[in-house]
């Protein structure tokens, strides 16, 4: 049987479906993407389809969350290819409102998620947690999900939502789900293409670090000497500008001298290979 999906492009006519599927007693799963779908996001989608009556994928790429200087403009897009992508995953409604339609207005309210966005990307990408927050909350508004499953390859954000959920008393759980990796380690993402043959092959490095830094976490090695020893492996690499390699605990994002016994700690990256900016993260106790 070919699922069916339905595309919704205005915020009046995806609320008109909601309120039907609100009506039938149905629950429903949000997965919120900026598009150009990988198997990462598909890997939400169908852990949606698993737990919910009703999925909705949103695609937009969000300009409140994008600096200056990064790469809006060049974000890949391609809403075909993404609508069958979409459809073999098991989504029912696909969302994908114009800027204009989410921002018919200069937003004149912002919200802000304060601590666990102070360090990370949070601090090398300002105002972007605060764009991030907006639009979630916005997405929440008008889909009304019961379930919103997240990637854990920007962990950071996963924690920042799960903090305003919790703060805002906002009637939706949020479900982290694990990182999908290529058959060679490097984490999934949307700008992956950007990446030349040389570049992809040297971004290697960061699965590969935060699989040894894993193993280091396990033998006793202090907190601070593998932050020094996987900035000393990935600067191996002569196209690798390190932004940052931070081991923090987890999801507070709080710096700490060394994990006790079950405590959460993540191993969080951003590194440049050329104009590509690429994240990953481990996160594991001990």
């Amino acid at each position: 049987m070919i699922q069916t999906l339905e595309q919704i492009s205005t915020i009046a006519e995806m609320r008109v479906h909601i309120k039907e599927a609100r009506r039938q007693g149905k629950t429903i799963g949000m997965v919120p993407t900026m598009g150009y779908l990988h198997e990462g996001h598909l890997s939400l989608a169908r852990a949606a389809k698993e737990n919910c009556d009703v999925v909705v994928m949103s695609i937009f790429v969000n300009p409140l969350q994008f600096g200056p200087n990064e790469d809006f403009e060049r974000y890949p897009r391609d809403i075909e290819r993404d609508r069958e992508l979409a459809r073999s995953a098991g989504v029912d409604f696909l969302f994908t409102p114009e800027v204009s339609e989410m921002y018919p207005k200069p937003m004149l309210t912002n919200v802000s998620v304060s601590h666990v966005t102070e360090l990370l990307c949070g601090k090398s990408r300002p105002g972007h947690f605060d764009g991030v927050a907006t639009v979630v909350t916005k997405l929440f508004q008008i889909v009304q999900p019961d379930y919103a499953f997240f990637g854990q390859k920007d962990a950071q954000q996963v924690a920042v939502v799960s903090q305003m959920v919790a703060d805002l008393s906002m009637p939706v759980q949020i479900v982290p789900c694990p990182i999908v990796r290529e058959a060679d380690g490097l984490a999934m993402s949307s700008r992956n293409v950007y990446l030349t043959p040389e570049e992809r092959e040297e971004a290697l490095v960061l699965s590969r670090s935060l699989k040894q830094a894993e193993a280091w976490l396990y033998e006793g090695v202090a907190l601070r000497d593998i932050q020094e020893r996987m900035i000393a492996m990935i600067s191996e690499m002569p196209l690798a500008a390190i932004e940052y390699v931070e081991v923090l605990r987890y999801p507070d994002l709080v710096p700490v001298e060394q994990p006790t016994p079950g405590e959460s700690i993540i191993v969080a990256l951003a590194v440049r290979f050329g104009k590509t900016r690429l994240i990953d993260n481990l996160i594991t106790s001990i």
